[in-house]
């Protein structure tokens, strides 16, 4: 399955293309948003595999990831999708949609993380086969918190990524 383009009534949720790694990479090196993400700023190298592997997910799993953009400007807001990434985590959530997001912090505060997570989950409903998915969020990011109680999902359990605590949540397609 192709990435497939959805409109909201403010935002454009797209496949990625080759020119998106300059803002996909100030994404990913931005200090606030791998403050609860990756912990770490990413490499241009490890952003280019990031979007890549964004692509194989289109093409294998039949879901992936998408930029999030403002419909008006076209401005790169960020990126959001499914996917599985074979997280070595307890308990294991292989095999379910792991949906995940991440804005520029430009355009936090605006409601722009629950319109697009919203949208994302209207996909799902229609196109994923699983009727769960999950999310996992730092334990310290309560502006995700939020997000996820507006979309329907409930926090399930703390769990382990790696040696690091974090909390899984769950909702019902």
């Amino acid at each position: 399955m192709s990435c497939p383009e959805i409109l909201t009534s403010r935002l454009r949720l797209r496949p990625h293309h080759r020119d998106d790694l300059s803002e996909a990479f100030r994404l990913w090196t931005d200090p606030v948003v791998i403050e609860h993400t990756l912990g770490r700023p990413s490499s241009r190298q490890e952003v280019w595999s990031r979007l890549l592997r964004y692509a194989g997910h289109w093409a294998l799993m039949g879901f992936g990831y998408w930029v999030v953009e403002v419909r008006a400007s076209g401005k790169f807001v960020g990126e959001i999708g499914f996917a599985d990434f074979k997280r070595e985590m307890s308990p294991s959530i292989e095999g379910v949609p792991e949906l995940g997001w991440a804005l520029l912090p430009e355009f936090h505060g605006q409601g722009f993380a629950t319109e697009a997570v919203g949208a994302a989950i209207l996909w799902g409903i229609d196109k994923l086969e699983s009727k769960t998915i999950v999310c996992i969020i730092d334990p310290q990011n309560k502006a995700s918190f939020r997000v996820a109680e507006k979309c329907g999902f409930h926090l399930s359990e703390t769990a382990r990524l790696g040696d690091q605590p974090t909390l899984l949540w769950q909702r019902e397609l």
